[in-house]
């Protein structure tokens, strides 16, 4: 249930018309009222006798009654209710029920009070009505109307719960504008599977997707095909723009403009620009690039840009989950942007659900905690390098190391929810949560094929490594040991620890470092989160020669440089093998 309490007006005729009318593009069909402050209201919906103008009158006799100099100008009050898509069709007695405790809890009419505002609702679809009021009451006083939205708000919650309906989270005024009635009927006339303003939503965020500059972010908004229009102050600077889609026009049949700042807050230039920002004291080095890392793996560039955006990832979480509010909110913004870069560039059998994940997260990344910009950089610069580095395949290294991405994205989803949870931050909660399961399932189709190659070799272990292993998971993980050997991924583990030995570190430590650096327990399979995080951290291929010896598709042809033996406490100093 969405209550919106919208801008006061001056004309109750105007608004009456506006509800009993056909709408902007015919979407009011049967309009009617399904209740009143009387029950004899005239209904120029449903009674050929009643007109507009009678409705309107008696709507402002309290106001008209008063003296002109203590009219109040702005007196129409405006409140829609609408139902969630998933909630079953209303009657039209359900809904006037909904309308008289939407008037008592806000204060127009309070239950009992003889005395109160003169209002009525009105119904011209199934799934919401629209509550005209005029906020003088029958004794000359105005209404006490202040927090009428957040007390809407709080009665839509008692209603779903009364009538069964879908629970909803209250916002914090931070959520991106839903699309019109108008402009949904004027989508499903069209045969859009989305709104004008959603599309361009999600074309504008993932343009902006590691963005470095305002030239990039225009070029890359004329590449999706969008029609511009740029806002310049006298002077000669930027000051704004807005966007169209090509086919999308108005009765003139020209095309319809959407300022960014009303596709979402964060997409106004000014705050496109913050994203820039650099952290206090520190300097770009000349071509953008990042510290210096250890080499990984010669892969593809794909692959490789995959692997950059794990690590930056795993850093951000540990930001998320122990630094301050201004820098875990600046790197929940970015990892959106991973998200928007994710599912541009990966196969088509994983797109969807990362695509599901990308919108759904789009409501986590913002909040009344300012985000500082900045520290979140190599977040930002994992974005743009997978947007850089161009379709992935979805097998071999490609297709591993997507696998492996997305594990990390999902613990940092459930590390946004949490931190967001901690603030109550309902709705930006519930939808990291919701994040999480679209990027659980896109793990389980880019992981299969990969895992089913480390489960092979695993398999083929001879009886007495497979043992070694077994007691070294014991002495490492000795909770944990038994669920893991017994988890479908186990010969996968067993294999990556073979590896790890091989490469020349040291298992236990990897493997005890690699549980106890982030919670296990929301893992459906811990032995693959293992498998990524080890693999990761000792900079193995993610994925190896397959079991005929042919190398995965996705690494170049030239043999990978070896990694450098390190001591075996190695991973407790490396700052980039912490993981």
């Amino acid at each position: 249930m969405i209550p919106r309490v919208h801008a006061r007006g001056t004309r109750t005729i105007g608004l009456l018309h506006y509800l009993h009318g056909p709408g902007t593009h015919e979407e009011h069909v049967d309009p009617h009222l399904v209740a009143a402050w009387d029950g004899l209201a005239p209904d120029p919906g449903r009674d050929p006798g009643a007109t507009y103008g009678d409705l309107q009158r008696l709507l402002d006799q309290p106001v008209m009654a008063l003296p002109e100099s203590r009219r109040p100008a702005e007196h129409v009050w405006h409140l829609s209710v609408r139902a969630a898509p998933e909630d079953p069709i209303l009657s039209d007695e359900q809904w006037g029920e909904i309308a008289r405790r939407m008037v008592a809890a806000t204060g127009i009419a309070p239950d009992g009070d003889d005395a109160a505002c003169r209002w009525a609702a009105v119904r011209h679809a199934d799934d919401h009505i629209h509550i005209i009021a005029t906020i003088v009451r029958e004794d000359g006083r105005q209404a006490r109307l202040r927090q009428d939205g957040k007390r809407s708000q709080a009665e839509a919650r008692k209603i779903e719960i009364d009538y069964g309906l879908r629970r909803l989270h209250t916002g914090d005024g931070t959520a991106a504008q839903r699309p019109t009635s108008a402009e949904r009927h004027k989508a499903q006339r069209e045969g859009r599977e989305r709104t004008a303003r959603e599309e361009l939503r999600e074309t504008v965020r993932r343009a902006v997707a590691g963005t470095a500059s305002t030239e990039e972010f225009f070029d890359r908004l004329a590449a999706a095909g969008l029609l511009i229009r740029k806002r310049v102050a006298p002077s000669g600077d930027l000051l704004g723009y807005k966007v169209a889609l090509p086919d999308d026009r108005n009765g003139e049949k020209e095309p319809v403009f959407y300022a960014g700042s009303t596709l979402a807050p964060d997409l106004s230039l000014p705050r496109i620009r913050e994203r820039w920002a650099l952290p206090a004291g520190a300097a770009a080095s000349a071509d953008g690039s990042r510290p210096e890392q250890p080499a990984l793996p010669d892969v593809t560039g794909p692959a490789f840009a995959r692997r950059r955006a794990t690590a930056a990832t795993w850093q951000a979480l540990m930001i998320i989950d122990a630094g301050d509010d201004g820098a875990a909110a600046a790197h929940i913004a970015a990892a959106g942007e991973v998200l928007d870069a994710l599912a541009k560039t990966s196969a088509a059998h994983t797109r969807a659900e990362l695509r599901e994940a990308a919108l759904v997260f789009e409501r986590v990344s913002r909040s009344h905690v300012k985000a500082v910009r900045g520290h979140d950089r190599a977040l930002r610069q994992a974005a743009r390098d997978l947007v850089r580095s161009g379709p992935a395949l979805g097998r071999g290294e490609d297709g591993a190391t997507t696998a492996m991405l997305i594990d990390m994205a999902f613990f940092l989803a459930i590390a946004a929810a949490n931190w967001h949870a901690k603030r109550e931050h309902a709705q930006q909660a519930a939808a990291a949560q919701q994040a999480a399961e679209h990027l659980r399932a896109a793990y389980e189709t880019a992981a299969a094929q990969p895992m089913a190659t480390l489960r092979q070799l695993g398999q083929r272990l001879t009886p007495r490594v497979r043992q070694r292993q077994a007691e070294l998971l014991q002495q490492a993980l000795p909770d944990l040991a038994e669920r893991i050997r017994v988890e479908a991924g186990w010969a996968a583990l067993a294999a990556t620890l073979d590896d790890v030995r091989k490469a020349g570190h040291d298992p236990t430590v990897l493997l005890t470092d690699a549980a106890r650096r982030r919670e296990l327990d929301t893992a459906e399979s811990i032995s693959d989160v293992l498998v990524w995080r080890l693999r990761r951290s000792a900079h193995l291929l993610a994925l190896p020669a397959s079991p005929d010896g042919t190398a995965a598709p996705g690494t170049r042809r030239t043999a990978p440089s070896a990694p450098a033996t390190r001591p075996a406490n190695s991973a407790v100093t490396d700052p980039i093998r912490r993981r």
